[in-house]
């Protein structure tokens, strides 16, 4: 598949992950987030050697929209015009909401949510124009339900859903495809620094928010793992996923499912 793909926050967890599988299916990926550049650039290489496909690295920082579309401008000239986009950068934060640091607040919807906004509204153009487009959100189980201390992440999943409908229904006729994935827990450098936030929040021990709450709210009690939520990914873009859109696709081990 000839295709040109932008995945946001894929210097590490699920974005790698997906980055690494739309390679292998074909597809020029132009990589997106934050480490240090020596091993940015190691991860480039790794995923260009061994998909045969151009990879390339924006360092845009997607709180902020020029940022944004110069990730775009960037991605147009050394790879073409933009076929798929995976929103998939986020941050969280776990506190009580009466002591909820507002700035913290501000980032997650920034980051979360704003950010998948001012990537949609620029990917519109181009991919209607051609007739075809494939967007990927990653959301979460918490689009779909909530947990206690994560006022700020929760609101901005929820609000990544419904930006995924109302932008799905907007490129229905145009070719354009808008679905969510809506992991569960999944063991990513962002759940284990929420393990530790968790553990302070409860007064609980780093294995007992494992075993008690972590794990507990999936009935299969296991991680689900990231190469799980690339394979989904992959077939979304895929013309068997032609009909698909709009969609909210839990991949949480049954936890939606209580």
């Amino acid at each position: 598949m000839q295709k040109t793909a932008i995945v946001t926050g894929s210097t590490s967890g699920i974005g790698e992950a997906i980055a690494r599988s739309l390679a292998q299916a074909g597809c020029k990926v132009m990589l997106n987030g934050f480490g240090s550049p020596d091993a940015i650039e190691t991860l480039r290489r790794e995923i260009a050697t061994s998909s045969k496909c151009e990879v390339a690295y924006s360092a845009a920082d997607l709180t902020r929209p020029d940022d944004i579309e110069q990730l775009f401008e960037d991605t147009t000239s050394k790879l073409g015009p933009v076929d798929i986009l995976v929103n998939n950068a986020g941050v969280q934060h776990v506190s009580p909401i009466e002591s909820f640091p507002t700035a913290k607040w501000d980032q997650i919807l920034a980051l979360n949510l704003s950010a998948a906004f001012h990537t949609t509204r620029l990917a519109f153009p181009g991919m209607k124009s051609a007739a075809w487009g494939r967007i990927i959100n990653i959301a979460s189980a918490h689009a779909l339900v909530a947990s206690p201390f994560k006022s700020a992440y929760v609101a901005a999943k929820h609000g990544l859903l419904g930006l995924t409908r109302a932008s799905a229904l907007e490129g229905a006729a145009f070719g354009v495809r808008v679905n969510a994935i809506c992991p569960g827990y999944v063991k990513t450098p962002l759940v284990e620094n929420q393990i530790a936030d968790t553990a302070k929040a409860r007064n609980l021990s780093e294995e007992a928010v494992i075993r008690d709450v972590i794990l507990a709210a999936q009935p299969t009690r296991q991680f689900v793992r990231t190469e799980d939520i690339a394979a989904l990914a992959v077939f979304l873009i895929s013309d068997a996923a032609a009909q698909i859109n709009g969609a909210a696709l839990p991949i949480d081990g049954g936890w939606t499912a209580q």
